[in-house]
């Protein structure tokens, strides 16, 4: 039996994800402030601000996604998920 090296979880810094809201905020802002800078009506400004919410909220939703797919091929879930199966079906015997 071989055992495989496990490598530790790297995490973003701080700086980072306060870069990341940052930039977030920022562009959420300035699309908002463009799209209320519009020479237009009103009911299209609010359709151009319910598509900018659906995109944001897809963004998000994807990223999500993205990332519970990673997480789940990785081979240290796999070894975690198969000796969570193992003392779930001890207990049942």
């Amino acid at each position: 039996m071989s055992f495989q090296q496990v490598s530790p979880v790297v995490r973003p810094t701080g700086a980072w994800v306060n870069f990341s809201y940052a930039s977030f905020a920022a562009s959420v802002l300035m699309l908002a402030g463009g799209i209320a800078a519009l020479p237009l009506d009103w009911w299209v400004r609010a359709y151009f601000a319910m598509g900018m919410v659906l995109v944001v909220q897809s963004c998000f939703t994807l990223s999500k996604n993205i990332r519970d797919l990673h997480e789940s091929s990785r081979m240290i879930n796999r070894i975690e998920e198969a000796r969570t199966e193992k003392l779930l079906s001890n207990e049942r015997s």
